[in-house]
């Protein structure tokens, strides 16, 4: 490292930071930042002991590489930290960003969760924020239920930004009692984000009940939720307890909540509001306690706005959003997604795992996907069963998908003009993704490209002047 902690001695109202970094470029980067920005950096040396105690509370925040060399981890050094200073904010960064780290961690007592490369607006907001909030209140925080997650928090897969916040929130989100609502895409894995926030629960050895709204009719899904009463209609020759019974304790799920008719929204209402529920064709309440947890792929607020969702209803239901992202936000994730795909359809199927030809991962990855994670799930499973010799190529995909242009192209000039694209090409669509990663901010996006934004603006009138020189021929 290129300082010691005992070397630092640089005053600042902002507050002081202990930094833990073993790439010596990326710390001196880092704690250079963060030295303009008026905040005290230490940074710990490779071998030097965490200072402990005493030593140890003169920091504001403690900000710390996940993957360290030598035997200690961060999620190590956030334990230690836990242990002796409940109340100091952690701050962990990685480059192997994946639902172990952020919810593991923030789960464990870490404020939060960089992914690298690290954003330097995000990481100053981040220090700040985390700063403010200990001076504000130096008791200790309730720490998040660390119990073993159960196996189906496994089945989420991702490390893209947007699933990064998802676990997050999820970590965050789940010891409380509040309710939940997820939006997102059909297909995008809404059930299992709900049954991991049951799962990081305090209700997590209580049962978790889904129901599909828009499955069934008003008056099946009316008997289904508060159950019914002998005679009721019918049919009903016996009473029944309904799903907010049995769920008592535990966790109700109701996915497709805004496809339920006006008269179960005003019901649902009054369970949110009571924690009573009446069966049908009974007379007497029955108290419940439950947490609903409800997800929607419809665009609820517009609903509201249309007259077609009762607005009382959306705000209990959305007291926190968690927003799934669609496959095609994150397709740097369909890698992760297809082993993890494999591996889970070998296991039903009693197969072993195919392996997969590169140019196929190119093709997924360059496919939309409607269908988002659960077509995914289809096309995998297809493929599996069409595979031969133990390997899944681009003939085993559905015709839709088919090879990637840089598979299927010519062999003449012609043809790799078409099919490949130019180095400047690949620039501006790399440029462009940053670009939509910062929200369209030039400056931030400069400061990701490691150029300045004056030459980030001198590149774009280039193309502006190509553009008119090209309409003018």
């Amino acid at each position: 490292m290129t300082q010691t902690i005992a070397s630092a001695s640089i005053s600042t109202t902002k507050g002081r930071v202990l930094l833990i970094e073993d790439d010596d470029q990326l710390a001196s980067l880092l704690a250079r930042v963060l030295r303009t920005a008026e905040y005290q950096v230490d940074i710990l040396e490779s071998g030097e002991s965490m200072p402990a105690g005493t030593k140890l509370s003169t920091y504001d925040v403690v900000l710390t590489d996940v993957h360290l060399a030598g035997k200690i981890t961060g999620h190590e050094i956030l334990k230690k930290v836990r242990e002796t200073n409940p109340t100091m904010p952690v701050i962990l960064m990685t480059a192997y960003a994946d639902i172990e780290g952020a919810m593991g961690a923030v789960s464990q007592g870490a404020y939060d969760y960089l992914a690298k490369p690290i954003e330097p607006n995000e990481l100053k907001r981040m220090l700040s924020e985390a700063i403010g909030r200990r001076r504000l209140s130096e008791s200790k925080k309730p720490q998040a239920d660390a119990r073993e997650a159960q196996a189906v928090e496994a089945q989420i897969v991702g490390s893209a930004p947007a699933m990064i916040e998802v676990y997050k929130t999820v970590a965050q989100v789940a010891p409380t009692t509040a309710s939940v609502l997820i939006v997102g895409e059909s297909g995008t894995g809404k059930e299992l984000v709900a049954r991991a926030i049951h799962a990081k629960s305090p209700r997590a050895n209580k049962p978790f009940v889904a129901v599909n709204c828009a499955a069934l009719p008003e008056s099946i899904l009316e008997s289904e939720l508060f159950g019914h009463e002998k005679g009721a209609f019918t049919g009903a020759a016996a009473a029944k307890r309904g799903l907010f019974e049995e769920a008592t304790g535990g966790t109700l799920f109701l996915d497709e909540v805004g496809d339920i008719s006006a008269k179960m929204q005003v019901q649902l209402l009054r369970v949110l509001q009571e924690n009573e529920i009446r069966r049908v064709g009974g007379t007497e309440t029955i108290k419940v306690d439950v947490r609903v947890v409800a997800a929607t792929n419809r665009d609820l607020k517009q609903d509201v706005a249309d007259g077609r969702f009762r607005e009382d209803l959306y705000f209990r239901l959305q007291v926190v959003t968690v927003r799934v992202p669609p496959l095609r936000e994150r397709k740097q994730d369909i890698k992760l997604l297809v082993h993890h795909f494999l591996a889970k359809h070998a296991d039903r199927l009693k197969r072993q795992v195919p392996r997969v030809a590169n140019d196929t991962l190119e093709s997924l990855e360059s496919y939309a996907f409607p269908g988002n994670v659960r077509e995914l799930s289809h096309i995998v499973e297809r493929a599996m069963l069409l595979a031969r010799e133990g390997a899944i190529t681009t003939a085993d995909l559905p015709k839709e998908i088919g090879p990637t242009n840089g598979k299927s192209g010519g062999n003449g000039a012609s043809g790799l003009a078409e099919d490949w694209p130019t180095l400047a090409t690949l620039d501006r669509r790399y440029i462009d993704r940053v670009l939509a990663r910062t929200g369209g901010n030039k400056t931030r996006a400069a400061e990701v490209l490691g150029i300045d934004r004056r030459t980030l603006n001198r590149m774009f009138a280039r193309e502006r002047a190509a553009a008119r020189a090209s309409q003018k021929e």
